[in-house]
């Protein structure tokens, strides 16, 4: 089996109907701003305006750092060489991979003056598309489509075709900025001859310290989802840690801190090959990542207690203590976070000590539970338990 359908949405620990998942929804439901007092970071170029609108609506902090932008079509001849070249060869078969791709693959040879050929080329051959998005690209430039894949994966298509056999055949496909080599080498291995076209490349973006700075974000624990539309991007990303000496770094902090959420299985699979385990939503889409992510948070980063002070609740950054926001340094928030996590339960001396890695010291973690004090309104919260540790008054 692909890789590409072995990847299954990474859905939330609780499936509809779950404990989990309706404590997730009552949260959600609740809060006027889901995503308050959460850092996320998001990567990419295209589009990327309106997921950072939709974050921030929602309350998010958003640190933006596009790891590859889309090269002008003007300056892309290879696009129009492999155009000439599919046109030229009349291919029996084609897959549409994208609906950016394929209004774009359309948009280009207008430009230079070979759409109306393009458009005759594929219109006398057996289209075969991705998903619904390509589906309507694909009809919208006046072309039929004869399948469609259930999984809107590009392994499940390949799948279409060897199944009512290649061999003697010719195959266009129109690649989508992350090439899936392992399926193009199944068609030529069944005796497709298989041409492919690319109506997008990525280039390195302007502002090359963008990336970097969300790396190391990322890395010191300064934010709580990492989010990616593309596997190009995530490439990127890997190159841009390697070159600063902080991969390993990166991918531990990934794994334990800072959740990864991708848009669709392709995006996902360098995650994957990386030891990660991404957020996937069910449906391939935005509005139904930006859901996800949402959820996620609220059933895995948001801590009530209700205690002798007051209801306390800390949604990543924010806290409120019956309603009213508390401002917080760093240090004192981490230790407040585990002891709400213990939920009124004795936390250790060495515990908290490892926790905000003070290496032992007793007089820094005593100077971290004294400013954690000072930071709320009404510091007899933290309770001392004389030689065990702390704990919060519930």
């Amino acid at each position: 089996m692909s890789a590409l359908n072995a990847v299954a949405p990474a859905v939330l620990p609780g499936a509809p109907g779950t404990p989990e998942a309706i404590a997730a929804e009552e949260i959600l439901e609740k809060a006027e701003l889901p995503l308050e007092g959460f850092r996320i970071g998001v990567t990419s170029h295209r589009r990327s305006q309106d997921l950072i609108e939709a974050l921030e609506r929602r309350g998010a902090e958003v640190l933006h750092a596009p790891a590859l932008k889309i090269a002008p079509v003007q300056e892309d001849l290879r696009l129009i060489e492999d155009t000439r070249a599919i046109i030229d060869a009349k291919p029996d078969l084609c897959i549409a991979t994208t609906a950016y791709g394929m209004r774009r693959w359309c948009e280009a040879a207008d430009t230079f003056g070979i759409g109306e050929q393009l458009l005759e080329t594929l219109g006398a051959t057996r289209m075969f598309v991705r998903g619904p998005k390509a589906r309507g690209a694909v009809r919208a430039a006046g072309l039929a489509d004869v399948g469609i894949s259930s999984d809107e994966t590009t392994a499940t298509l390949v799948d279409m075709l060897l199944a009512e056999g290649v061999r003697g055949k010719t195959v266009a496909v129109q690649l989508h900025g992350y090439t899936d080599v392992r399926q193009l080498e199944r068609l030529r291995m069944s005796g497709a001859t298989v041409l492919t076209v690319t109506p997008y490349r990525w280039v390195k973006p302007d502002g090359a310290d963008r990336l970097p700075r969300l790396i190391e974000a990322a890395c010191t624990g300064n934010l709580d989802v990492l989010t990616f539309t593309s596997a190009p991007a995530v490439d990127a990303m890997w190159s841009t840690a390697h070159e600063m000496g902080l991969y390993k770094q990166l991918v531990e902090s990934l794994k334990t801190t800072v959740a990864t959420a991708v848009v669709g299985p392709v995006t996902a699979q360098p995650l994957l090959d990386a030891g990660l385990q991404p957020l996937v939503p069910e449906r391939f889409r935005m509005g139904a990542l930006i859901r996800l992510v949402c959820e996620h948070l609220a059933l895995n980063h948001v801590r009530r207690l209700d205690t002798v002070s007051g209801s306390v609740e800390l949604r990543g950054r924010s806290l409120r203590i019956d309603g009213e926001a508390v401002e917080m340094a760093p240090a004192p928030l981490l230790l407040l976070r585990a002891l709400l996590g213990a939920g009124g339960a004795v936390l250790s001396r060495e515990a908290l000590s490892e926790l905000l890695e003070l290496r032992g010291s007793v007089h820094a973690l005593d100077m971290t539970v004294s400013r954690l004090r000072s930071s709320l309104p009404d510091g007899r919260l933290v309770e001392t338990v004389v030689k065990r540790g702390y704990r919060l008054r519930v």
